[in-house]
């Protein structure tokens, strides 16, 4: 269970340019949950997910995982049960690694101490199964640099990656907003499916009317840094791509 109570985020605290992105926010994310988060630029949407995954800290309230307070771990630590996909693809690979190291490394997320990354057969069979399943024909692929990899292909990679750790948590970040309409919606395909066969819990944050709707089984708005709106599944499958639009009119 993900919780988040009367949080509180202000940027620039004192000064002109004092914006407080986050106010008196409180939800709960049940496990197994896949939220869809929409909102008009500056909403809030980023900074929500910015601290949940620890890149930044409330200025008050709590944050806590399975009944854990976490509002003062690193994300570094919190990496161990939260995984993160961004909108760029370049952000969530290295590049100048091998796609099987970037596995090895994603792999070891929940080490204990670091250990230089090995690539036994075991290993690299369990890579080429892994990838194989997302029909893209990158098994055969292992040993090629990411960065020689299409924007699409490096992204559906990263959300293979994110699960090598057993994590519990996965945060999506507009992962398909930087890719082309046939990359974006096979990528979305995949994570649909890596949440649902590894029971995550999960938010997306997008921009896309079209995926507010198709995907998760909860929708929330943001607005002024709260939650504005919120539809649990059955609520969500009655609305239509007008009604979405409409909260935004006044844009």
């Amino acid at each position: 269970m993900l919780e988040l109570h009367e949080i509180k985020k202000i940027f620039n605290p004192g000064t002109a340019a004092e914006v407080t992105a986050v106010r008196s926010l409180t939800a709960r994310f049940e496990p197994e949950s896949f939220t869809v988060v929409v909102g008009a630029n500056g909403s809030g949407k980023s900074t929500l997910l910015n601290l949940i995954a620890g890149s930044i800290y409330p200025d008050e309230g709590r944050i806590t995982l399975h009944g854990r307070d976490i509002k003062k771990l690193p994300d570094y630590r919190r990496s161990r049960w939260i995984a993160r996909v961004f909108q760029n693809p370049l952000l969530g690979t290295a590049a100048s690694l091998t796609v099987l190291d970037n596995f090895r490394m994603a792999a070891l997320r929940r080490s204990v101490k670091w250990i230089r990354p090995g690539t036994d057969r075991a290993f690299v069979r369990h890579v080429q199964e892994r990838v194989a399943s997302l029909g893209m024909g990158l098994e055969d692929k292992l040993a090629q640099s990411m960065g020689t990899l299409s924007g699409g292909q490096r992204q559906a990679l990263t959300l293979l990656m994110t699960v090598m750790a057993d994590v519990d948590i996965l945060l999506l970040d507009e992962p398909s907003a930087a890719l082309d309409p046939r990359s974006a919606r096979q990528v979305m395909e995949i994570a649909e499916r890596i949440i649902s066969e590894n029971k995550l819990t999960a938010l997306l944050v997008t921009h896309n009317i079209s995926e507010a709707l198709r995907y998760g089984n909860r929708l929330i708005q943001m607005e002024n840094g709260q939650i504005v709106r919120d539809y649990d599944r059955s609520s969500k499958a009655s609305l239509s791509q007008a009604d979405v639009v409409s909260w935004f009119d006044y844009y």
